[in-house]
């Protein structure tokens, strides 16, 4: 590259930093909207968002943006950061002008709404409130994906946001397989003569003895909770970053069982460990975050589940919890063990086991497609989702706060979110199948509780590229093989066949 070009590559960048840090914003907005603001704020931080959005979309759009992706789109010898950079802004400048700016703005103050509609929707349990809110982001939702434009499904202009590249016929496919051998390994298991008990593990579990825990395993996973993290509490649990040195999750404490706020701590902690790992380099280049929300799902749901539930790594953590609580008096590992990997039918998504948890994921993505579509409306929801609750796994929703109103995804307008826990599980056990053969000794380390190598390996192949690679040539370059199901599917029979003899 000659001497003008990159001076032209440093201007871009000190641009995009201008854009970052108005994302920052928001996003700071956002999280303290959901983590501290006073309910009574809420029209006010609306318009605070909306405003700050507008300017957002003021830089991304500007002719100061269409003159750079002008400059660079006729050189030939950029290097590989560069490229991914120019086709990064192309794309997103491309989504961003052919919404009107006006309507642009009005979907953040909408969403803004409809997230604290569907809070008090939630606990008081009353459908009727987030619907019409639900109805109007659905409506934005079409209208987006048919201004950008799609090949043969308008849920693909969705889908590509969260997780580029990836269509409605490859995803029909993959969770097609999946479906077929999670439904199959769910009857051995319903039929099996081994019945797994955790009820031992109900008690009454201090909201700062959860805390403590969550925070010595973190520290062990990785995750630098203390200068470049914190954890707090929301209703729902997630994790949001400005920059790779403040990446903050949170968590919900339960005082009757310490499971849904020690592993979301593990799972947030896995989207920490990577955001934090983003090289300082990527700053200003709009690829500094993960490759896709499946990548980044794959590295929540390996240290949760493929990590955080199996033996070696309660052999290590299991004894501080049974000196902190008395209700685990007596419980040996192997029944503590078998207690957090039950395998029961459940209805709530982020509860539910290893096993069935794709099972909710292949639920909510059929129906956002019969959304986007219209091939069902929104009165049409409540019902549906409880015919394929009681279809797939058995069980049907009493109430909303159990059934459609359980996930905060639709509320902030994330149609095409969901398929990418189910997909984070699929990279995850492919990417853990390649660890294993360059970490042989992986589960020693686990054993005594080093994390470091794994941590290290997981940063040095996935984590240090941030958004330069897309999903599909990171998995490929990783594993040297393309995305499949069948390694997460192995990996569930060998696990669960084991532990009920099936």
């Amino acid at each position: 590259m000659n001497k003008k070009t990159i001076t032209k590559i440093e201007e871009l960048k000190e641009y995009l930093k201008k854009v970052e840090y108005l994302g920052s914003s928001i996003s700071l907005l956002h999280w303290d909207s959901i983590v501290n603001m006073p309910k009574e704020a809420i029209e006010y931080r609306s318009e605070m968002i909306g405003y700050l959005t507008g300017e957002s979309y003021k830089l991304a759009t500007s002719e100061k943006m269409k003159e750079f992706i002008d400059y660079f789109s006729g050189i030939d010898d950029l290097d590989n950061l560069t490229k991914a950079m120019i086709e990064k802004i192309t794309k997103d400048y491309n989504y961003a002008m052919k919404i009107p700016e006006a309507e642009y703005i009005q979907y953040e103050i909408d969403k803004s709404l409809s997230q604290s509609a569907w809070e008090e929707a939630k606990k008081k349990n009353d459908f009727s409130i987030f619907k019409p809110h639900l109805a109007k982001l659905i409506a934005y939702n079409k209208k987006f994906s048919e201004y950008w434009g799609f090949a043969n499904n308008k849920y693909d202009g969705l889908l590509d946001i969260y997780e580029p590249g990836m269509t409605t016929e490859r995803l029909d496919v993959v969770f097609g397989e999946l479906r077929e051998s999670l439904v199959d390994l769910l009857q051995r298991i319903k039929n099996s003569n081994i019945k797994t008990d955790d009820t031992f593990l109900k008690g009454n579990y201090s909201v700062e003895s959860q805390r403590k825990l969550g925070e010595t395993i973190l520290g062990h996973m990785g995750y630098d909770y203390e200068k470049r993290g914190r954890i707090d509490v929301s209703e729902h649990p997630f994790t949001t970053n400005f920059g790779n040195k403040d990446v903050r999750i949170t968590t919900k404490y339960d005082t009757s069982d310490f499971r849904p706020a020690v592993f979301s701590m593990i799972h947030e902690g896995g989207h920490g460990i990577y955001e934090q790992g983003i090289p300082d380099e990527l700053e200003g280049t709009s690829l500094g975050s993960g490759a896709s929300m499946g990548m980044h799902e794959s590295q929540s749901r390996f240290y949760e589940n493929i990590l955080g539930k199996s033996m070696e790594f309660w052999s290590y953590f299991y004894p501080k919890f049974h000196e902190t609580y008395k209700e685990l008096e007596g419980v040996d590992l192997i029944s503590f063990y078998r207690a957090i990997n039950r395998v029961e039918p459940s209805l709530i998504r982020i509860d539910a086991d290893e096993l069935t948890y794709s099972l909710h994921i292949i639920i909510r993505y059929e129906m956002e497609k019969l959304l986007i579509n219209s091939d069902i409306n929104v009165d049409d929801v409540p019902r549906l989702w409880n015919e394929k609750y009681k279809e797939y796994l058995g069980v049907e929703p009493e109430n909303y706060a159990d059934g459609v109103l359980q996930d905060v995804h639709w509320s902030g307008g994330d149609f095409g979110y969901f398929p990418t826990y189910a997909l984070g599980n699929l990279y995850g056990a492919q990417i853990f199948n390649k660890l294993k053969e360059e970490i042989p000794d992986w589960n020693q380390k686990i054993y005594s509780g080093d994390f470091s190598s794994i941590t290290k390996w997981l940063k040095e192949n996935i984590h240090q590229y941030g958004a330069i690679l897309k999903p599909a040539e990171l998995i490929k370059k990783v594993t040297g093989e393309e995305l499949s199901a069948k390694y997460f599917i192995e990996y569930l029979n060998d696990k669960f066949g084991k532990l009920y003899d099936v």
